[in-house]
Parts: C-alpha cells; sequence; structure tokens
C-alpha cells in the first residue's frame, strides 16, 4: 500500500484499528521518519484512545486508556543496551497484552516473544515522500484479518 501524506499514514491507521482486539501485538519496523508514529496515532485514534500520541522514544512506554488501551512503546533506544531484551522484560510488557492493543516501534528481535501471533508492519519511506507499508502476519488468524484491508 502506498500513501503519499501523512494524514494518509494515520487514516490508514484508523482502519487498522478496526481489526484490532485487546492482546494483539504490532511490531512497526522502518527508518527514521518512515512515519511509525503518524501511523500509531491513526490506530489510537480507530481505538478511541484519549489524549495526544507522540513518540515514547524518551519515555520507552506509555499506555494511552480507552475502550481498547493502546501501548506504545519505542525500542529504538534500547539496541545499544548490553541486553536489550532483558530492558524490554524490564517494561512488563506483557503485564497489560491480554487488555491492550501494544505496538513496539524498533522492536524488530526485541518483543516477538511476547506473543505467539503479531502482525509486523514495514513502513519505508521513498525519495519522493511516499510511504509504502507491507502488513506481514504471523500466527494466528492475521492472515484472514487482512483480507480485508
Amino acid at each position: 500500500m502506498k500513501f503519499t501524506t501523512v494524514d494518509e499514514t494515520r487514516d490508514f491507521g484508523r482502519r487498522l484499528a478496526g481489526l484490532l482486539r485487546p492482546g494483539d501485538l504490532l511490531l512497526l519496523t522502518g527508518p527514521l521518519g518512515a512515519g511509525k508514529t503518524a501511523l500509531v496515532q491513526g490506530i489510537g485514534a480507530g481505538l478511541g484512545v484519549q489524549g495526544p500520541i507522540t513518540s515514547p522514544t524518551f519515555v520507552i512506554a506509555r499506555v494511552h486508556r480507552g475502550p481498547v488501551p493502546l501501548v506504545h512503546a519505542d525500542a529504538y533506544r534500547l539496541g545499544d543496551r548490553p541486553d536489550p531484551r532483558a530492558e524490554i522484560d524490564d517494561l512488563d510488557l506483557d503485564a497489560s497484552a491480554d487488555d491492550a492493543v501494544t505496538v513496539v516501534e524498533w522492536g524488530a528481535g526485541l518483543v516477538e516473544q511476547l506473543n505467539d501471533e503479531y502482525l509486523q508492519v514495514a513502513i519505508d519511506r521513498l525519495d519522493d515522500d511516499t510511504r509504502v507499508i507491507d502488513l506481514v502476519p504471523h500466527g494466528g488468524d492475521w492472515a484472514h484479518r487482512l483480507e480485508n484491508m
């Protein structure tokens, strides 16, 4: 899927939120400036969470309350730690995993163990600022849920 504006990326996040349910794990990958946080803003809007959604780079994780809570984490700063998986474990993301949608930016290789079933959202930003989003299902009924996207 291709999107030419940040607003289109947010709108896609709103549509994606319609497929999400408590217990879901989304793993976002892509370079800096690709639109990961914009996508999460759209997901949050679609889930009806309260308050603004900003990048959790410096706080690592934020919980946004709503009908379906959203846990938004950013593992970017954990990549240079001696044991980044231990840092992820210390965040206790799995404590709210059953009750919330958990979205982790920069979590490839670090958070897959949180859930046997997850959706990888790969975002690439082309030279013309077009965003290309690929959804890669891992286990569960993700492939079936994505059929209508």
